[in-house]
């Protein structure tokens, strides 16, 4: 199920990993996609160890990830015909000859799929394994989304990008999931893991159905597939591309930590204006009076029934 973080990977990648052993996540998809939170975390807990300790940088590759109805509806809903809304790389060491597919452009059970991705269960599953809480998704997959790279399509060893900009958030962990069902040695494409001086690869990972790549988005964390694909024309390597973030804490120097504010309506009873009222003051107090007085004032409005 799972290869080891400092295994140089020797598959030929001819045999679906699905067909082999039941998947890591027991996604039921009968009536949607539906995974328990709590069974999710336990999980990923159970492989914590593994991943918080790999080298170069806290990684796993797993194979068998998602039920054969999943990884099967992923890859038959692919979008083979340009979208619109496609972003084509033609940037060399940057990226060649990769298309990137946003999910919201496509048809209806891939976008299932993809909400999935940023549900709570697969999150708490994340969250088990990598040790990160408060992991958020990114609804709008920038940079994520459906992967493709065709023949002589390569992208350079590098660290991703940290912030997204759009939602302010701190980027923490990537997912991959590959979706190549024939996919032979000779087509090369394998995800290079280095260390973080750029001396030593520790993992070559060759993009067979149904595997799973998951890391640390860090400073350092260097990875790519450099060489340039030799598969025939027609054929594509791809995947899913999953990117969670984490929000910071600095934002309660700048915006009020309040709870909700309530406001009684014109016409309201004086039971329910009272009520409100007694909530706004309260909230004013949080915020503006030290504790030692705030004691003192909930103190003498007890003593005066209010």
């Amino acid at each position: 199920m799972n290869i080891s973080a400092s295994t140089k990977d020797t598959s030929n990648g001819r045999e679906s990993a699905s067909t082999m052993s039941p998947s890591l996540l027991p996604i039921d998809a009968a009536d949607g996609f539906h995974l328990n939170s709590a069974e999710a975390r336990s999980i990923g807990e159970n492989l914590s160890g593994e991943y918080c300790f790999a080298e170069p940088f806290p990684h796993i590759v797993i194979d068998n990830f998602l039920p054969e109805d999943v990884i099967r509806l992923a890859l038959d809903n692919f979008p083979t015909n340009p979208i619109a809304s496609d972003t084509i790389f033609e940037m060399g060491y940057a990226g060649q000859h990769k298309r990137q597919v946003l999910p919201e452009d496509c048809d209806a059970p891939a976008r299932r799929l993809f909400h999935f991705f940023n549900s709570a269960p697969f999150v708490e599953f994340l969250e088990g394994l990598s040790s990160i809480q408060g992991l958020i998704p990114d609804p709008y997959f920038v940079g994520g989304g459906y992967h493709e790279t065709g023949k002589g399509g390569y992208l350079g060893v590098h660290a991703d990008f940290r912030i997204n900009d759009r939602l302010h958030l701190n980027r923490r962990m990537n997912v991959i999931i590959y979706l190549n069902e024939h996919w032979p040695k000779e087509y090369g494409g394998e995800l290079e893991l280095w260390d973080r001086e750029m001396k030593n690869m520790h993992a070559s990972v060759s993009p067979v159905f149904n595997r799973c790549v998951i890391f640390n988005t860090d400073a350092d964390s260097y990875h790519g597939h450099p060489d340039p694909l030799t598969c025939p024309e027609g054929v594509f390597r791809r995947s899913i591309a999953l990117y969670y973030y984490t929000a910071s804490k600095e934002i309660y120097k700048e915006v009020p930590s309040n709870s909700t504010i309530y406001f009684a309506r014109p016409h309201d009873g004086a039971t329910a204006k009272r009520e409100a009222f007694n909530l706004r003051l309260d909230q004013h107090l949080h915020q503006w009076v030290p504790p030692a007085l705030q004691r003192y004032v909930f103190a003498v409005k007890r003593k005066l029934g209010l």
